[in-house]
């Protein structure tokens, strides 16, 4: 019999005996690679900070070499501890068990950007592909750039021009490799308008969720409770459109001609944003207080008992209601309560 190959302990976090999904990180593109990289700072410390063994994997690309070697670059500055590239570049490379079992090693997995539907069209279906899902159900992040991030859902743009409005025709749909369902990703979004090709899927196919996702922004999906939430990070936005309660002529529009798509929900995420994409509403947090707010309260609170006992005491009434009046306004303001 030949030899059996030994799986590699995973550096990073233990995701041996997890029962829960890695997290998901979308990127819509061109995200920072020389100011802060809050993007980046957050995956690389989501695969393990100072143990992260990152997979780059570069197929969707049409650079050289290049690619891989910028990303690791980038991964190590950030503290990750090994880069290495995986390129399968044919569905008989993808298939190749020794290519695919190197993710093994891995507690991140990051595509780069380029054309989604080679990347689709090389990796679905084939023991890389696998290796990949393997990797995000035992725990392993999986994140990817553009290209990179749209292959994560079910359902991927296969292609298409920009613009605002819905058009018969205007792009078309691929297999993605399915690591969220029932959505379809787009990506550069607001920089490419592309909110029409997007509503056109979403009006022909009203039970997906159309995520659209800004250059420098990553939509961060993890699984809680059984829910699926994202929250937003980076510089711009993720937009949401629910379709749910859509009503279109999809099913009759010929040609190139604008879609009717009337009631569908749309939902506009800046940073910090948290949407529950299972129940499809948005998780409003309560803000933490600040410490030094709240010390401020404590004081003016006093300040209001300390009037009120000077009135008591036969002080110049006028004075200290105006007095108190500021107080309170005071304290409204710094709890929230009033606009300064």
């Amino acid at each position: 019999m030949p030899p059996r190959r030994l799986r590699c302990m995973p550096y990073g976090p233990d995701v041996s005996v997890s029962t829960v999904p890695g997290p998901l990180l979308a990127i819509g593109g061109a995200e920072d690679k020389l100011g802060r990289r809050r993007v980046l700072s957050e995956f690389v410390d989501l695969a393990g900070g100072p143990r992260a063994r990152i997979a780059v994997v570069p197929t969707a690309s049409s650079l050289g070499p290049e690619i891989i070697e910028v990303y690791d670059a980038l991964f190590r500055r950030l503290g990750a501890e090994d880069v290495f590239g995986l390129r399968p570049e044919t569905r008989e490379q993808a298939d190749d068990p020794e290519l695919a079992g190197r993710l093994e090693e891995a507690t991140g997995i990051f595509m780069t950007g380029g054309n989604q539907l080679k990347l689709s069209a090389i990796v679905n279906g084939t023991a890389f592909g696998d290796a990949i899902h393997a990797a995000h159900a035992r725990g392993v992040v999986v994140g990817g750039t553009s290209a990179g991030a749209s292959i994560q859902s079910s359902h991927m743009v296969a292609f298409g021009p920009g613009g605002s409005t819905p058009k018969q025709r205007m792009t078309q749909l691929a297999a993605g490799l399915g690591l969220i369902r029932d959505v379809v990703i787009d990506q550069h979004f607001g920089q490419r308008n592309r909110y029409g090709r997007l509503l056109m899927l979403v009006a022909q196919s009203p039970g997906l969720l159309g995520i659209g996702i800004d250059e420098d922004t990553g939509a961060l999906i993890s699984e809680v409770a059984g829910h699926d939430i994202l929250r937003v990070l980076g510089r711009g936005a993720v937009t949401i459109f629910d379709g749910r309660n859509v009503v279109s002529n999809a099913h009759e529009a010929r040609r190139t001609a604008p879609l009717l798509a009337s009631g569908v929900i749309l939902h506009v995420l800046p940073a910090d944003a948290v949407f529950d994409l299972t129940a499809k509403v948005l998780i409003t947090e309560k803000s933490a207080v600040d410490p030094a707010e709240a010390e401020e309260l404590a004081v003016a609170g006093r300040d209001v008992k300390r009037l009120a006992l000077d009135i008591a005491a036969g002080e110049n009434i006028s004075c200290l209601v105006i007095s108190i009046a500021v107080a309170i306004e005071w304290k409204q303001h710094i709890s929230g309560n009033t606009a300064p």
